[in-house]
């Protein structure tokens, strides 16, 4: 997927902007609510991008290995790991074919690319085959029946360039229902919309929306028994 390599010098700009940062900052809150990480566990971070996780998961104290399929997203990742002081094991690898033995990881996470995978059971059953028993599985993703969602997929259809055309967008219920034996939890969060003026982008303006409206971002939590 040659896209990724394309987008790689430029996706951490996004963060860099208000909404970027908040939606970073919600999305975060709400994965560590579901999925509390354990000084020396190790963790597979899948889909890694640039490091946004992997490194958030090692500041924690975990020992991770972050895996992508795009050559220079996993270039940057290492180059931020190394700034921050972190050993973190970045490595080449499709999520479809993990190139780990089974029950490999302590835990299995992937934040923000799950909106891309064409074959999320196929996917979800090698993460799970990876996890050691005991250990848990956390999914985050944009959520299809949202502001966010349905924004991404009109960009997708109007624009050639977006890398949203290559997106399979998910709603909770998809989500849960990849294993609902051995689901745990699950969440939402980002009710703020894509297009909301900066003076509105707050952490009340978001406790106020999750009354009325769905959250661009979910998460599912499950453990493998």
């Amino acid at each position: 997927m040659s896209f990724f390599n394309e987008i790689a010098g430029d996706y951490d700009n996004w963060y860099k902007t208000k909404i970027g940062s908040f939606a970073d900052k919600v999305e975060t809150r709400l994965a560590f609510d579901l999925f509390v990480p354990v000084q020396g566990m190790r963790v597979l971070d899948v889909g890694c991008g640039t490091g946004n996780f992997s490194i958030k998961l090692a500041q924690k104290g975990c020992k991770v290995t972050g895996i992508d399929i795009s050559e220079k997203m996993l270039h940057i990742a290492r180059k931020k790991a190394k700034m921050a002081g972190l050993n973190i094991e970045f490595k080449k690898v499709d999520v479809y074919d993990l190139d780990f033995l089974d029950e490999s990881f302590d835990a299995v996470f992937s934040m923000a690319a799950f909106e891309f995978i064409k074959e999320p059971k196929k996917a979800f059953d090698e993460m799970y085959r990876v996890l050691k028993t005991g250990g848990q599985l956390l999914i985050g993703t944009i959520n299809k029946d949202s502001s966010w969602g349905r924004l991404y997929m009109e960009q997708a259809q109007k624009d050639p360039d977006s890398i949203f055309r290559f997106a399979d967008f998910k709603t909770l219920i998809e989500l849960e229902n990849l294993d609902k034996k051995h689901l745990m939890k699950s969440g939402e969060c980002l009710f703020i919309p894509p297009d909301a003026p900066e003076d509105k982008i707050s952490q009340e303006e978001e406790k106020r929306l999750a009354k009325t409206e769905r959250g661009g971002f979910i998460c599912a939590l499950w453990k493998k028994k």
